[in-house]
């Protein structure tokens, strides 16, 4: 089984930014961790902070990968491109938050990837790529 993550803007800064939002794991630690926990699963993974990139993973991966899983981060609630890139793919996609974004302010409640998700996953740290990873397995 083939799985990409894909992690969107300032996910780069995991371990840094806002630790008691997002734990002091970074999230090179964190895949190190998985691909071990999983090792029937074979992960690529990507990050960027540009919104183009993102789109050009999710087209790339979105034909030929078992599943994607995919944080936008502040994308999620702004990108109408990367919303229609999970449309435009066959691979399902799970949307995936560290954060439980209903609880925090109004503008992240709103996300362009949902409807277009075969699920989303939030609010459970770093364990909620573990739940998407273990939703296709």
């Amino acid at each position: 089984m083939k799985i990409s993550i894909i992690n969107g803007p300032n996910l780069n800064l995991l371990g840094k930014r806002e630790p008691e939002i997002y734990g002091s794991l970074t999230f090179e630690e964190y895949f190190e961790d998985i691909k071990m926990k999983f090792p029937s699963v074979e992960f690529t993974y990507y990050q960027s902070n540009i919104e183009g990139e993102l789109i050009d993973k999710i087209q790339e991966f979105g034909f030929s990968y078992d599943g994607i899983i995919l944080n936008a981060g502040a994308y999620t609630h702004t990108s109408v491109g990367i919303g229609d890139a999970v449309k435009g793919i066959t691979t399902p996609v799970v949307e995936v938050h560290i954060s439980n974004t209903f609880s925090r302010e109004s503008f992240r409640h709103q996300s362009y990837i949902s409807g277009n998700a075969k699920g989303v996953v939030l609010g459970f740290g770093l364990k909620s790529y573990d739940l998407a990873i273990q939703s296709f397995l």
